[in-house]
């Protein structure tokens, strides 16, 4: 019969993308996830995955069994934070996604400060990409998301929380550190480390950009603000990110400086559109908010 493992590592596959990143998430072994995989689509008689380029594509099929699955695993999410309430007289519990930088910065603060003065609340704090942030909010598994815009879905409630921009972090000792705004043609004699181009925050960079005349030397391209951030730091070239991260966790040496022409980025809130609230979490969200500059 089907057992529950393998609908978990079926679930894995479909919002991670690839076998590789299921192993990771369920930390499992690759060759435990394809077999899991291949005895599940023996026992329905379908094939749920095609190979195609080197990536799994899932199927129509595996399509349609998702919408159920997902309710199978937030409604497991739901009892396992419900039962963690009752065990040994914990008084709150709180799951929160966040995606990168904004994890690492503004909202890893809040949770900290916040159990400061409420040590009784568990916090479960996982930093995820958005479409993840997105999916598990939409299911329930989270009762919080953060995340950059644009958020579109049925299934939850949006709200801004917070606003930065592209902006630009150098050495204090650069030349440029002496701008108090800095242009992109002042960036054309220098290496750029930046986002890759499938993150994103791609779009807002190439915007930046634009002009091909005045186009910057990208230098180093990666997935993640800390990343770049800590390239920069050890002389890679001048990091053009979003600028929350910096603010939260300004790092010693550096400096920012904000791009022009100025290009703004939303934060934003996410709560389940059918979920129950409950009062430490009202809390949390107020000081979240109030956390945010």
């Amino acid at each position: 019969m089907i057992n529950l493992r393998q609908i978990e590592v079926f679930y894995a596959i479909m919002r991670a993308g690839s076998i590789t990143e299921a192993a990771r998430v369920l930390n499992v072994t690759q060759p435990a996830v394809s077999a899991a995989l291949k005895q599940l689509e023996a026992r329905l008689r379908m094939k749920l995955f095609d190979r195609a380029g080197g990536r799994l594509q899932p199927t129509p099929e595996a399509k349609a069994l998702l919408p159920d699955v997902a309710e199978i695993f937030g409604r497991l999410g739901a009892v396992e934070r419900f039962s963690a309430n009752l065990a040994g007289g914990v008084r709150g519990v709180l799951s929160i996604a966040a995606s990168q930088p904004l994890c690492d910065g503004f909202v890893a603060k809040a949770v900290a400060t916040f159990i400061t003065k409420h040590p009784e609340v568990k916090v479960s704090l996982i930093s995820l990409a958005t479409p993840m942030v997105l999916d598990r909010v939409a299911n329930r598994e989270a009762d919080l998301g953060i995340c950059y815009e644009p958020i579109v879905s049925p299934a939850v409630q949006v709200s801004e929380i917070g606003r930065f921009q592209i902006g630009c972090i150098l050495p204090a000792r650069h030349p440029l550190a002496k701008k108090k705004a800095i242009r992109v043609h002042d960036l054309a004699a220098y290496p750029i480390v930046t986002y890759l181009p499938q993150t994103l925050l791609r779009p807002y960079i190439d915007r930046a950009f634009s002009d091909k005349s005045a186009a910057p030397r990208l230098s180093v391209g990666t997935s993640t603000s800390a990343t770049a951030i800590m390239l920069t730091q050890h002389g890679a070239g001048v990091a053009v990110v979003e600028t929350g991260l910096f603010s939260a966790r300004p790092v010693p040496g550096l400096v920012m400086r904000p791009l022009e022409p100025r290009i703004e980025l939303k934060a934003v809130l996410l709560r389940p559109r059918q979920g129950t609230g409950s009062k430490v979490l009202d809390q949390f969200t107020a000081h979240l908010r109030a956390t945010f500059p």
